[in-house]
């Protein structure tokens, strides 16, 4: 996991909670900026809502992946940038958890804390590992992969290049692996009836296609992937999905486990 994907991820989980209250993603990542009443820009990294049906709340939600607890600083912004957008909470979510002055300055300042972070030893005692069975495999294949040009492209040369040696460069200028793209389409293929073909046409205008090795780059319209759900057969007892993480609530005294697969499940070890 690496920060992007924390983020990703602490955005999923308030969204799949948050559908049971009316909770709304506003905004996610670095586009998601709010201006105070400064006058200054605010970027947040995950922005919630939900109503009353008379008022509308809207939470703040800082994510720290750090390999050190957040401290009292961190808090004291988040706060500071609440009240300067005039918003109703902030939430800070950190790998490692918080100093005990974070801890105190969250409490006087509504300032929620949540640790999120990967499962450790400790906290396996009384949780099963394993939370599904299958008795066959479902494996997506990947059959096609077509490149939209934006430039001519010599045909008579093709490009020998294994995906792991091939970067999608957007049009920001970011680059991004095509071990990611296909990743995608994998969960994409998940979700579609078994054996039958299925594509998905990803669009990067002003992007390029960058072969690492040969220091190639064309400039590309889109990228076309062709796959199918293939199924099967498996051992008698195959395990399909596992606990990854567990979120603990410092104030409200919650904790929930969400699984690889994204099931996320409220503590059977806590009270209801």
């Amino acid at each position: 996991m690496d920060w992007k994907e924390y983020e990703a991820i602490t955005r999923y989980i308030y969204e799949t909670l948050g559908k049971e209250y009316g909770v709304k993603i506003e905004g996610y990542g670095h586009t998601c900026k709010i201006k105070g009443k400064s006058g200054n820009s605010h970027q947040i990294d995950v922005l919630t809502s939900h109503s009353d049906g008379i008022h509308t709340y809207k939470t703040a939600i800082e994510c720290k992946y750090w390999a050190e607890r957040v401290n009292k600083d961190i808090v004291s912004k988040v706060y500071d940038i609440v009240e300067d957008a005039q918003l109703n909470k902030g939430v800070i979510v950190s790998k490692l958890g918080f100093t005990q002055d974070a801890i105190n300055q969250a409490r006087i300042r509504n300032i929620g804390l949540i640790e999120l972070r990967e499962m450790q030893e400790k906290d396996w005692e009384g949780r099963p590992r394993i939370i599904a069975y299958k008795s066959e495999v479902h494996r997506p294949e990947v059959l096609h992969l077509f490149i939209e040009p934006a430039e001519p492209m010599d045909e008579q040369k093709p490009i020998p290049a294994s995906p792991l040696d091939v970067q999608i460069i957007l049009r920001s200028g970011e680059p991004m692996k095509l071990t990611d793209l296909l990743t995608e389409f994998h969960k994409e293929l998940r979700s579609q009836q078994a054996w039958i073909r299925y594509s998905l046409t990803y669009l990067f205008q002003g992007g390029a296609i960058y072969y690492t090795k040969l220091n190639i780059t064309h400039r590309i319209k889109a990228i076309t992937l062709v796959g199918r759900l293939l199924i099967l057969p498996g051992p008698k007892f195959f395990p399909v999905d596992e606990i990854w993480l567990i979120m603990k609530n410092l104030f409200e005294g919650t904790t929930h486990t969400m699984s690889r697969l994204g099931y996320i499940q409220k503590d059977q070890s806590q009270a209801p």
